[in-house]
């Protein structure tokens, strides 16, 4: 059973933002800084990144716990739990396809748990920077490299 009232429960879910979330903005604010300019919350790509920096096709999503079932931080809701265990999957299997999408068309996707982000935008930020090198550097030219949301790196190899 729900601890809120059907009101309260609709106020605090109204008021979860969807983009230009604080976590967007840690990370903005550290590329902005050192001199990585980006488009924010871009509609025009396949499942509107959080962060895309077109010249060097690279996508950006910062995963909150919640929404998107982190295996550390989820918490299962206790009321209505077929809802959120639909809603979950449905969010992860998204996550799946927008991946695919971006590794089929030569895009490197990055993907970072919300948890990662509250404990060091700047290693975040870094690893921003480092993959986008690796882009520009044109020694891994044909080659699409993806930071797994466990911080492992897989290299697949086009």
């Amino acid at each position: 059973m729900d601890v809120f009232t059907k009101e309260q429960r609709s106020k605090i879910m109204s008021s979860i933002r969807s983009k230009e979330t604080k976590l967007e903005k840690m990370i903005r604010k550290e590329l902005w800084s050192r001199g990585i300019r980006y488009r924010k919350n871009v509609t025009g790509l396949f499942g509107s990144p959080d962060i895309a920096i077109k010249k060097y096709k690279v996508a950006i999503f910062i995963d909150s716990c919640f929404w998107h079932g982190c295996p550390i931080h989820y918490r299962r809701p206790c009321s209505n739990t077929d809802f959120w265990d639909k809603k979950i999957r449905k969010n992860i299997l998204r996550d799946n396809i927008v991946t695919d999408y971006y590794i089929q068309n030569g895009w490197i996707i990055l993907r970072f748990w919300e948890h990662d982000v509250k404990k060091n935008s700047s290693r975040i930020a870094d690893e921003i920077i480092k993959m986008i090198r690796k882009r520009h550097s044109r020694k891994q030219r044909y080659n699409i490299w993806i930071k797994r949301l466990d911080g492992n790196e897989d290299n697949f190899v086009h």
